[in-house]
Protein backbone atom coordinates (compact mmCIF):
# COMPACT_ATOMS: atom_id res chain seq x y z
CA UNK A 1 0.00 0.00 0.00
CA UNK A 2 1.56 3.46 -0.87
CA UNK A 3 0.43 6.65 -0.38
CA UNK A 4 -0.41 9.46 -3.67
CA UNK A 5 1.38 12.07 -1.87
CA UNK A 6 0.60 14.45 -4.90
CA UNK A 7 0.16 17.59 -3.46
CA UNK A 8 0.51 15.94 -0.54
CA UNK A 9 -2.21 13.56 -0.99
CA UNK A 10 -2.84 10.85 1.71
CA UNK A 11 -4.97 8.79 -0.46
CA UNK A 12 -3.65 5.60 -1.65
CA UNK A 13 -2.32 5.49 -4.94
CA UNK A 14 -4.07 5.21 -8.01
CA UNK A 15 -7.29 6.96 -5.81
CA UNK A 16 -10.53 8.03 -7.63
CA UNK A 17 -11.89 11.96 -7.33
CA UNK A 18 -9.92 14.98 -6.00
CA UNK A 19 -6.41 14.72 -4.14
CA UNK A 20 -6.93 15.19 -0.42
CA UNK A 21 -4.66 16.37 2.58
CA UNK A 22 -7.19 15.01 4.83
CA UNK A 23 -8.84 12.26 3.44
CA UNK A 24 -11.19 10.12 6.41
CA UNK A 25 -10.82 7.42 4.28
CA UNK A 26 -8.61 6.16 6.41
CA UNK A 27 -10.61 5.00 8.89
CA UNK A 28 -13.91 4.59 6.70
CA UNK A 29 -14.37 0.74 7.66
CA UNK A 30 -14.87 2.01 11.17
CA UNK A 31 -18.48 1.57 12.31
CA UNK A 32 -20.24 5.14 12.62
CA UNK A 33 -20.18 5.75 16.32
CA UNK A 34 -16.20 4.91 16.17
CA UNK A 35 -16.06 7.57 13.58
CA UNK A 36 -17.94 10.10 15.71
CA UNK A 37 -15.85 9.73 18.64
CA UNK A 38 -13.08 10.38 16.23
CA UNK A 39 -15.00 13.29 14.95
CA UNK A 40 -15.28 14.78 18.54
CA UNK A 41 -12.10 14.18 20.04
CA UNK A 42 -10.71 16.73 16.84
CA UNK A 43 -13.39 19.51 18.29
CA UNK A 44 -12.75 22.43 20.93
CA UNK A 45 -15.13 21.43 23.69
CA UNK A 46 -14.28 23.57 27.02
CA UNK A 47 -16.95 23.24 29.40
CA UNK A 48 -18.38 26.27 30.32
CA UNK A 49 -18.05 28.03 27.37
CA UNK A 50 -20.64 29.75 26.65
CA UNK A 51 -20.01 32.16 29.80
CA UNK A 52 -16.73 33.19 27.95
CA UNK A 53 -17.85 33.71 24.45
CA UNK A 54 -16.12 30.52 23.65
CA UNK A 55 -17.14 28.98 20.57
CA UNK A 56 -18.17 24.89 21.59
CA UNK A 57 -17.73 21.36 19.48
CA UNK A 58 -16.15 23.48 16.18
CA UNK A 59 -13.02 22.19 15.17
CA UNK A 60 -9.55 22.98 17.06
CA UNK A 61 -8.09 24.76 13.94
CA UNK A 62 -10.00 27.96 14.51
CA UNK A 63 -9.60 31.46 15.94
CA UNK A 64 -8.52 31.29 19.33
CA UNK A 65 -9.37 33.52 22.44
CA UNK A 66 -6.73 34.50 24.60
CA UNK A 67 -7.29 36.14 28.14
CA UNK A 68 -5.48 39.67 28.35
CA UNK A 69 -3.64 37.80 31.47
CA UNK A 70 -2.46 35.25 29.65
CA UNK A 71 -0.76 37.08 26.75
CA UNK A 72 2.28 36.52 28.17
CA UNK A 73 2.39 33.17 28.38
CA UNK A 74 0.68 32.17 24.79
CA UNK A 75 2.68 31.49 21.74
CA UNK A 76 0.30 34.07 19.44
CA UNK A 77 2.80 32.98 16.56
CA UNK A 78 1.83 29.28 16.50
CA UNK A 79 -2.09 30.28 16.37
CA UNK A 80 -2.07 29.94 12.47
CA UNK A 81 -6.12 30.48 12.45
CA UNK A 82 -5.40 33.76 14.48
CA UNK A 83 -6.89 34.78 17.96
CA UNK A 84 -8.66 37.67 19.46
CA UNK A 85 -7.59 39.10 22.76
CA UNK A 86 -10.40 38.88 25.98
CA UNK A 87 -10.67 41.89 27.91
CA UNK A 88 -12.94 42.20 31.39
CA UNK A 89 -14.10 45.67 31.69
CA UNK A 90 -11.78 46.25 34.63
CA UNK A 91 -8.85 45.28 32.95
CA UNK A 92 -9.26 48.28 30.27
CA UNK A 93 -10.78 50.76 32.06
CA UNK A 94 -9.57 52.91 34.82
CA UNK A 95 -13.00 54.62 35.18
CA UNK A 96 -16.34 55.30 33.34
CA UNK A 97 -15.39 56.42 30.03
CA UNK A 98 -11.68 56.27 31.06
CA UNK A 99 -9.13 53.78 29.00
CA UNK A 100 -5.82 52.77 31.07
CA UNK A 101 -2.76 54.52 29.28
CA UNK A 102 -1.15 51.34 28.17
CA UNK A 103 -3.84 50.61 25.89
CA UNK A 104 -2.48 53.48 24.31
CA UNK A 105 0.77 52.04 23.61
CA UNK A 106 1.56 51.12 19.82
CA UNK A 107 1.53 46.79 20.75
CA UNK A 108 -1.37 46.60 23.15
CA UNK A 109 -4.34 45.16 22.21
CA UNK A 110 -6.59 47.04 20.23
CA UNK A 111 -10.71 46.84 21.82
CA UNK A 112 -12.56 46.42 18.09
CA UNK A 113 -9.30 45.30 16.18
CA UNK A 114 -7.36 42.45 17.78
CA UNK A 115 -9.52 42.35 20.88
CA UNK A 116 -12.96 42.85 22.84
CA UNK A 117 -14.29 43.68 25.95
CA UNK A 118 -16.39 41.00 27.98
CA UNK A 119 -19.50 41.71 30.47
CA UNK A 120 -20.00 39.20 32.98
CA UNK A 121 -21.75 41.19 35.29
CA UNK A 122 -24.16 44.11 35.65
CA UNK A 123 -21.83 45.61 38.28
CA UNK A 124 -19.27 45.71 35.64
CA UNK A 125 -21.98 47.07 33.25
CA UNK A 126 -22.99 49.63 35.33
CA UNK A 127 -19.15 50.69 36.18
CA UNK A 128 -17.80 50.53 33.27
CA UNK A 129 -20.23 50.74 30.33
CA UNK A 130 -19.10 50.49 26.59
CA UNK A 131 -17.76 53.91 25.22
CA UNK A 132 -20.68 55.94 23.05
CA UNK A 133 -19.09 54.88 20.33
CA UNK A 134 -19.02 50.82 21.02
CA UNK A 135 -21.26 48.74 19.28
CA UNK A 136 -21.53 44.63 20.22
CA UNK A 137 -19.41 41.79 18.34
CA UNK A 138 -20.96 40.81 15.19
CA UNK A 139 -19.90 39.22 11.95
CA UNK A 140 -20.08 40.23 8.33
CA UNK A 141 -19.39 38.11 5.27
CA UNK A 142 -19.07 39.72 2.02
CA UNK A 143 -20.26 42.89 3.16
CA UNK A 144 -23.45 40.80 4.75
CA UNK A 145 -24.48 40.47 8.04
CA UNK A 146 -23.62 36.78 9.23
CA UNK A 147 -24.84 34.47 11.94
CA UNK A 148 -21.61 31.78 11.98
CA UNK A 149 -18.17 31.83 12.24
CA UNK A 150 -17.00 30.65 8.87
CA UNK A 151 -14.07 30.86 6.25
CA UNK A 152 -14.07 34.95 5.07
CA UNK A 153 -15.78 36.42 8.17
CA UNK A 154 -14.99 39.54 9.76
CA UNK A 155 -15.48 40.74 12.99
CA UNK A 156 -16.81 44.08 14.12
CA UNK A 157 -17.78 45.76 17.47
CA UNK A 158 -15.97 46.04 20.45
CA UNK A 159 -17.53 44.13 23.14
CA UNK A 160 -19.75 41.22 23.89
CA UNK A 161 -22.32 40.25 26.77
CA UNK A 162 -22.38 37.17 28.87
CA UNK A 163 -24.45 38.11 31.72
CA UNK A 164 -26.03 35.84 33.96
CA UNK A 165 -29.37 37.07 35.79
CA UNK A 166 -29.24 38.92 39.14
CA UNK A 167 -32.00 39.81 41.07
CA UNK A 168 -34.20 41.52 39.03
CA UNK A 169 -32.44 41.96 36.41
CA UNK A 170 -32.64 39.87 33.51
CA UNK A 171 -29.96 38.26 32.25
CA UNK A 172 -28.23 39.13 28.67
CA UNK A 173 -26.02 37.58 25.95
CA UNK A 174 -24.95 39.15 22.78
CA UNK A 175 -22.74 38.83 20.42
CA UNK A 176 -21.65 35.86 18.44
CA UNK A 177 -19.22 33.40 20.18
CA UNK A 178 -15.57 34.91 19.80
CA UNK A 179 -13.46 32.15 19.27
CA UNK A 180 -11.98 28.12 20.78
CA UNK A 181 -10.51 27.75 24.47
CA UNK A 182 -6.42 28.66 23.81
CA UNK A 183 -5.11 25.43 25.51
CA UNK A 184 -7.36 22.93 22.87
CA UNK A 185 -6.42 24.70 20.02
CA UNK A 186 -4.15 22.23 16.87
CA UNK A 187 -3.66 23.05 13.30
CA UNK A 188 -5.44 21.53 10.61
CA UNK A 189 -2.32 18.73 10.09
CA UNK A 190 -1.45 18.03 14.06
CA UNK A 191 -5.77 17.81 14.20
CA UNK A 192 -5.77 15.10 11.34
CA UNK A 193 -2.42 13.21 12.54
CA UNK A 194 -3.86 12.55 15.95
CA UNK A 195 -7.28 11.67 14.54
CA UNK A 196 -5.20 8.81 12.90
CA UNK A 197 -2.76 8.09 16.04
CA UNK A 198 -6.59 7.84 17.66
CA UNK A 199 -8.22 6.13 14.90
CA UNK A 200 -5.52 3.07 15.27
CA UNK A 201 -5.51 2.76 18.97
CA UNK A 202 -9.78 1.99 18.48
CA UNK A 203 -8.66 -0.33 15.96
CA UNK A 204 -6.56 -2.38 18.40
CA UNK A 205 -8.59 -2.36 21.55
CA UNK A 206 -9.65 -5.68 22.90
CA UNK A 207 -12.49 -7.44 21.09
CA UNK A 208 -12.02 -4.57 18.79
CA UNK A 209 -14.80 -5.39 15.63
CA UNK A 210 -11.33 -4.44 13.24
CA UNK A 211 -8.64 -6.99 12.07
CA UNK A 212 -5.10 -5.11 11.69
CA UNK A 213 -4.68 -5.06 8.17
CA UNK A 214 -7.71 -2.26 8.20
CA UNK A 215 -5.53 0.08 9.38
CA UNK A 216 -2.53 -0.15 6.75
CA UNK A 217 -3.46 3.51 5.04
CA UNK A 218 -3.29 4.84 9.09
CA UNK A 219 -0.09 3.50 9.20
CA UNK A 220 1.14 4.61 6.11
CA UNK A 221 -0.14 8.36 6.75
CA UNK A 222 1.72 8.08 10.14
CA UNK A 223 5.20 5.65 8.68
CA UNK A 224 4.92 8.91 6.47
CA UNK A 225 5.32 11.49 9.08
CA UNK A 226 8.07 9.39 11.30
CA UNK A 227 4.87 9.00 14.05
CA UNK A 228 4.02 5.26 13.22
CA UNK A 229 6.21 3.94 15.94
CA UNK A 230 4.38 0.97 18.28
CA UNK A 231 7.33 0.60 20.22
CA UNK A 232 7.52 4.10 21.29
CA UNK A 233 3.69 4.09 22.50
CA UNK A 234 4.01 0.78 24.55
CA UNK A 235 6.86 2.45 26.27
CA UNK A 236 4.70 5.14 27.03
CA UNK A 237 1.98 2.92 28.03
CA UNK A 238 -0.30 3.45 25.29
CA UNK A 239 -0.12 -0.14 24.44
CA UNK A 240 0.58 -3.41 25.69
CA UNK A 241 1.37 -7.00 24.41
CA UNK A 242 -0.33 -5.09 20.88
CA UNK A 243 -3.47 -3.96 22.61
CA UNK A 244 -4.42 -0.67 23.65
CA UNK A 245 -3.98 0.43 27.27
CA UNK A 246 -5.03 3.65 29.34
CA UNK A 247 -1.63 5.09 30.02
CA UNK A 248 -2.05 6.06 33.95
CA UNK A 249 -3.46 2.50 34.98
CA UNK A 250 -2.00 0.97 31.97
CA UNK A 251 -4.81 -1.54 32.01
CA UNK A 252 -6.34 -2.90 28.54
CA UNK A 253 -8.78 -1.03 27.15
CA UNK A 254 -11.89 -2.78 25.79
CA UNK A 255 -13.51 -1.45 22.26
CA UNK A 256 -16.94 -1.26 24.13
CA UNK A 257 -15.59 0.98 26.81
CA UNK A 258 -15.26 3.60 24.24
CA UNK A 259 -18.85 3.98 24.05
CA UNK A 260 -20.12 2.85 27.40
CA UNK A 261 -21.40 5.02 29.83
CA UNK A 262 -18.58 5.34 33.03
CA UNK A 263 -20.05 4.92 36.36
CA UNK A 264 -18.02 5.89 40.04
CA UNK A 265 -19.46 3.30 41.63
CA UNK A 266 -16.85 0.57 41.58
CA UNK A 267 -14.00 3.93 42.61
CA UNK A 268 -12.98 3.61 46.15
CA UNK A 269 -11.27 7.05 45.53
CA UNK A 270 -14.57 8.16 43.88
CA UNK A 271 -17.02 7.02 46.65
CA UNK A 272 -17.67 10.39 47.30
CA UNK A 273 -18.77 11.74 44.54
CA UNK A 274 -21.71 12.93 43.40
CA UNK A 275 -24.78 10.17 42.75
CA UNK A 276 -24.99 9.43 39.29
CA UNK A 277 -28.33 8.72 37.40
CA UNK A 278 -28.29 6.53 35.06
CA UNK A 279 -28.06 7.65 31.30
CA UNK A 280 -27.88 11.45 32.93
CA UNK A 281 -24.19 11.85 31.72
CA UNK A 282 -22.60 11.76 28.35
CA UNK A 283 -19.02 10.31 29.48
CA UNK A 284 -18.04 7.06 28.10
CA UNK A 285 -15.97 4.71 30.41
CA UNK A 286 -13.15 5.89 27.61
CA UNK A 287 -11.78 9.06 26.55
CA UNK A 288 -9.63 11.47 25.09
CA UNK A 289 -6.60 11.13 27.21
CA UNK A 290 -3.60 13.40 27.00
CA UNK A 291 -0.13 12.56 27.82
CA UNK A 292 1.12 15.98 28.91
CA UNK A 293 -2.00 18.61 30.40
CA UNK A 294 -3.15 21.10 27.85
CA UNK A 295 -2.31 24.79 28.91
CA UNK A 296 -1.96 28.10 27.84
CA UNK A 297 1.89 28.04 27.31
CA UNK A 298 2.29 25.34 24.41
CA UNK A 299 -0.09 23.88 21.86
CA UNK A 300 -0.52 20.20 23.35
CA UNK A 301 -3.44 18.47 21.26
CA UNK A 302 -0.06 17.10 19.22
CA UNK A 303 -0.48 13.53 17.65
CA UNK A 304 2.86 12.61 20.32
CA UNK A 305 0.46 13.52 22.88
CA UNK A 306 -2.67 12.02 22.60
CA UNK A 307 -3.73 7.95 23.91
CA UNK A 308 -7.47 6.67 24.60
CA UNK A 309 -7.91 6.46 28.64
CA UNK A 310 -10.14 6.10 31.12
CA UNK A 311 -12.13 9.43 32.09
CA UNK A 312 -11.90 8.26 35.72
CA UNK A 313 -8.20 7.90 35.43
CA UNK A 314 -8.23 11.99 33.77
CA UNK A 315 -10.10 13.10 36.53
CA UNK A 316 -7.49 11.21 39.12
CA UNK A 317 -4.52 13.19 36.60
CA UNK A 318 -6.46 16.65 36.77
CA UNK A 319 -3.87 18.92 35.04
CA UNK A 320 -0.63 17.19 35.53
CA UNK A 321 2.00 15.21 32.97
CA UNK A 322 1.52 11.32 32.79
CA UNK A 323 4.63 10.12 33.38
CA UNK A 324 5.50 6.48 31.46
CA UNK A 325 6.87 3.67 33.85
CA UNK A 326 9.66 3.98 30.92
CA UNK A 327 10.38 7.55 32.01
CA UNK A 328 10.46 6.78 35.33
CA UNK A 329 12.86 3.83 35.38
CA UNK A 330 14.86 5.95 32.96
CA UNK A 331 15.27 8.70 35.63
CA UNK A 332 16.34 6.25 37.93
CA UNK A 333 15.04 7.38 41.12
CA UNK A 334 13.59 4.62 43.20
CA UNK A 335 11.43 5.35 45.70
CA UNK A 336 11.14 2.76 48.84
CA UNK A 337 9.95 2.46 53.00
CA UNK A 338 12.13 2.73 55.47
CA UNK A 339 11.77 0.31 58.65
CA UNK A 340 12.32 0.84 62.21
CA UNK A 341 16.22 -0.68 61.57
CA UNK A 342 16.89 1.35 58.95
CA UNK A 343 15.99 -1.49 55.68
CA UNK A 344 14.91 -0.11 52.76
CA UNK A 345 12.39 -1.64 50.77
CA UNK A 346 11.78 -0.42 47.29
CA UNK A 347 9.15 -0.51 45.48
CA UNK A 348 8.65 1.86 42.54
CA UNK A 349 10.32 4.53 40.89
CA UNK A 350 9.44 8.85 41.59
CA UNK A 351 9.75 11.20 38.69
CA UNK A 352 12.32 14.29 39.53
CA UNK A 353 9.95 16.53 40.95
CA UNK A 354 7.87 14.26 42.76
CA UNK A 355 4.89 14.51 41.15
CA UNK A 356 4.27 10.77 40.19
CA UNK A 357 5.40 7.51 41.78
CA UNK A 358 4.86 4.21 39.68
CA UNK A 359 5.23 0.31 40.76
CA UNK A 360 6.02 -2.39 38.19
CA UNK A 361 2.79 -4.09 39.32
CA UNK A 362 0.66 -0.92 37.69
CA UNK A 363 0.01 1.29 40.86
CA UNK A 364 0.06 5.23 40.60
CA UNK A 365 0.83 7.52 43.50
CA UNK A 366 -0.11 11.64 42.63
CA UNK A 367 0.82 13.91 44.71
CA UNK A 368 -2.29 16.22 45.17
CA UNK A 369 -1.20 19.13 46.95
CA UNK A 370 1.82 21.02 46.71
CA UNK A 371 3.83 21.86 49.75
CA UNK A 372 2.86 25.00 51.55
CA UNK A 373 3.64 25.29 54.93
CA UNK A 374 6.58 27.85 56.33
CA UNK A 375 9.07 26.84 58.68
CA UNK A 376 7.38 28.16 61.21
CA UNK A 377 4.24 26.40 60.43
CA UNK A 378 6.31 23.03 60.12
CA UNK A 379 7.89 23.33 63.65
CA UNK A 380 4.84 24.08 65.31
CA UNK A 381 3.25 20.97 63.72
CA UNK A 382 6.29 19.10 64.70
CA UNK A 383 6.28 20.14 68.00
CA UNK A 384 2.41 19.33 68.49
CA UNK A 385 2.79 16.25 66.99
CA UNK A 386 5.37 15.19 69.74
CA UNK A 387 3.17 16.71 71.94
CA UNK A 388 0.42 15.04 71.11
CA UNK A 389 1.94 11.09 70.59
CA UNK A 390 2.93 11.88 74.20
CA UNK A 391 -0.19 12.42 75.84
Amino acid sequence: MTLCLTNGCRKIQGHRGQHDIYPSTPWAFMASKDKDKLSKAGFATPRGGAKGAYQNHVLRSNKVIVPFERLGQAPLASYQDGYVVRLFPDQYFDGPGQAKLAFGQPNAPQVGVDAFVLYRTHDQLANFPPLADWSVRSLSLNGSPATERVAGAIDTGEYVLRIAAHGNNAARSEGPPQGIFAPEYATENTNYLAKCILAWLTAHTVDSPYVAAQAQHLEEILRDVGLFQPRDWEAMGLLRSGHTTCPLCMKHIRYSELHDQVSFADEASLLNASEQVENATRSTVVNLFHMVPLTYSDIEHIPQNVAWGHAICNTKLGQRKCYPLSELIAVGSKVGVVDGDGVISTFGWISRNLEMIRSPAGAVWIRIVEDHFSSEDQAALIDFLEEYRGQ
